[in-house]
């Protein structure tokens, strides 16, 4: 999703998921890092950013470990692509769509009454009348941990692209189900086996970080809930990330070690 030549990948995607607000014609890519108004503000740092031909805004982020205060970031985020619109001199206020999409490989909320419910579409809304206030600000959760059907029970393609988005690690050849050109084509990209030696390398230590940071914290776990300790030197080494100080003076504060402070840097953003 996130390269200019891809991005009839993500125009599919999108076109999928937002199928009640029209057609996504194009897109453009635009710069990841947002800086706040003043020194003070900390910056923003999107996976992927762009706007379409209308001028509406889309952030796309893919989560794959679960964060504390998910939904406040969410919004954070958003303010940065509202604010951006206002205009020098007079200006009437009129903003452009704001659409912040969240892939997830965790669940966001524990609500057993919808355990099934994969797609969460979030908007302003009347209270009493439960009728849409404001629609150009819009919050979508897919949560793919729960999308559980099997290859011979997907049907729209849709269900293909939350099928892929899951397995993707795990298929070596592309089934005939998913035999189209769009899907073609993210198999090609996604095949580690054409990565150059220093792309490979990147995907791997990313990889190797990943499991190392989960395999510490995993003794800490007690029914999902983390130790108090550990739970400390996590916030702590989050705050000093965030305030831009270097790994080994992160690890020295906290006790953590370098992979999990690595670890911990893709959270921050």
């Amino acid at each position: 999703f996130g390269e200019e030549a891809n991005k009839d990948l993500l125009i599919d995607f999108l076109n999928e998921l937002l199928t009640d607000k029209g057609k996504i014609i194009d897109l453009t890519y635009l710069k990841s890092e947002h800086l706040g108004t003043t020194d003070l503000d900390r910056k923003a740092i999107f996976d992927l950013y762009c706007e379409n031909e209308k001028g509406e805004k889309f952030i796309v982020e893919m989560q794959r470990a679960k964060q504390d205060y998910f939904k406040d970031r969410s919004l954070y985020y958003a303010t940065f692509p509202i604010q951006e619109q206002a205009k020098r001199g007079d200006w009437n206020y009129q903003l452009k769509g704001v659409y912040s999409i969240a892939i997830t490989d965790f669940l966001i909320d524990d609500d057993k009454a919808n355990r099934g419910k994969i797609v969460h579409d979030i908007r302003l809304i009347e209270k009493e009348t439960h009728k849409i206030f404001y629609d150009k600000l819009r919050f979508i959760y897919v949560e793919i941990k729960k999308f559980d059907k099997t290859l011979e029970e997907i049907e729209s393609h849709f269900d293909k692209w939350l099928y892929v988005l899951k397995n993707l690690v795990k298929i070596e050849e592309i089934p005939a189900k998913l035999q189209e050109k769009v899907f073609k084509k993210l198999f090609q990209i996604a095949e580690i086996a054409r990565f150059d030696e220093k792309q490979l390398q990147s995907y791997r230590d990313s990889e190797k970080n990943y499991l190392d940071f989960t395999a510490s914290l995993e003794t800490s776990f007690n029914e999902g809930k983390i130790e108090g300790k550990v739970e400390r030197e996590i916030e702590i080494a989050k705050n000093f990330i965030s305030l831009g100080l270097d790994n080994a003076t992160i690890a020295k504060g906290t006790g953590l070690t370098i992979e999990q402070i690595e670890a911990l840097r893709k959270e921050v953003r």
